[in-house]
């Protein structure tokens, strides 16, 4: 039977539509989905049809009257070779070539992209909530100098791989039941490249890249909070070939304040005050974040302290509230508050005469013998369940 009758394509037909029958056709009568035994024949027979026009050598010497094995009596066909991949590209829609000639894949370049870097970065408070720029010296991975990422040494070139010719690619062929199916894998020769470089280049061994140190500048914006990561892109390691550098990573690790402590964009601190102070009031001068900014170059902007006013009979643990003197949010979004929280320092050690004063101040307040008062400072399970449910 004439191979262009079995796929149903014309004798003018290009490679195109040739692969586009036969896949159709393959789907249609594969074993796997039709397994009688006509299927199976037919299958044998289309396969071996498109062998013969998918390969230029045999579909011209067939169009020259050649018999090209279409015998197709009993058994016949059962010799044909025809090609894995484009089994696979009929029912998966792959970009396989047929008749055992190259996938489509081809050779693997040698430049590819290179690896992404994380790195760490430990911070002060106030430049995690201001901003500020570091220099940071990393061990990467850069373009060798001297082959410029080619692998090769300086004139010297690679050369097409004979084993492979070039393709990247050798064909292995197995028997089966359907016939001799033909897989394609990297070559071993040259790994895949196509080439193989002669002469390597003595600084990088090939590999077109070399390790070094370089530094880089870190601009950390303002508002970063710890575990915060900066992507900075290409700044990562060279790829192989000269490949495209990765992309590096900066986490960020904000150290302990001796004075503020960060919940969210809110600074939270403690001042403690004498008795006296918290019964009569005062006025107390403290520093702000941004005193932490000033240097014999710099001045901040705004103010580096601020007077917290303690109001006559301050109770301890009393919280006042500084708006607007917290961590400023990412892109400039506002700004947090300041949480002050008072403490109140009992006296010790009081000599003779300060005990006498506080203990004429406690006969005048009526507190010589103060009976004190009960406050349930946490509620029980049953009594909890209890109020849920109305009962007293």
């Amino acid at each position: 039977m004439d191979p262009y009758d079995l796929l149903g394509v014309s004798r003018d037909a290009d490679d195109a539509a040739i692969k586009k029958a036969y896949r159709a056709l393959a789907r249609k009568y594969h074993p796997d989905v039709n397994p009688d035994e006509a299927s199976q024949e037919r299958f044998k027979e289309i396969s071996h049809a498109y062998e013969i026009l998918s390969d230029p050598t045999k579909r011209a010497a067939y169009d020259r009257g050649g018999d090209m094995g279409f015998g197709f009596g009993g058994g016949a066909g059962a010799g044909a070779g025809f090609s894995f991949t484009d089994i696979m590209d009929a029912f998966f829609g792959g970009q396989g070539g047929g008749g055992g000639t190259s996938s489509g894949r081809g050779p693997r370049s040698r430049s590819r992209r290179g690896q992404d870097a994380l790195v760490g970065l430990e911070i002060d408070l106030a430049e995690a909530a201001f901003g500020a720029s570091h220099e940071m010296t990393l061990d990467t991975a850069v373009v060798c100098d001297t082959c410029h990422g080619e692998g090769a040494a300086p004139g010297s070139k690679p050369v097409t791989c004979e084993t492979c010719r070039g393709a990247g690619e050798v064909a292995h062929v197995q028997r089966s039941f359907l016939g001799e199916i033909r897989t394609l894998r990297p070559c071993a020769a040259c790994r895949g490249f196509g080439t193989i470089i002669p002469d390597p280049c003595r600084d990088c061994g090939g590999d077109g890249r070399v390790r070094t140190r370089r530094t880089i500048t870190i601009k950390v914006p303002a508002g970063v909070d710890n575990g915060t990561r900066l992507q900075l892109t290409g700044q990562g390691e060279v790829g192989p070939g000269g490949g495209p550098a990765g992309d590096l990573y900066v986490e960020l690790r904000v150290a302990r304040h001796p004075v503020f402590q960060r919940q969210g964009s809110d600074l939270h601190c403690q001042v403690t005050i004498p008795m006296t102070a918290a019964a009569l009031g005062t006025v107390i001068t403290l520093p702000t974040l941004e005193a932490d900014l000033v240097t014999d170059d710099v001045t901040p902007e705004t103010p580096t302290s601020f007077d917290l006013e303690v109001k006559p009979g301050t109770q301890p643990g009393s919280d006042q509230v500084l708006r607007g003197l917290g961590v400023p949010g990412l892109h400039g979004r506002g700004r947090g508050d300041l949480v002050v929280t008072v403490l109140v320092e009992t006296p010790t050690g009081l000599d003779d005469e300060q005990a006498e004063l506080l203990t004429q101040l406690s006969k005048l307040r009526g507190e010589e013998h103060p009976l004190g008062s009960l406050k349930a400072t946490r509620q029980g399970f049953f009594g909890r369940i209890r109020d849920a449910f109305g009962e007293h």
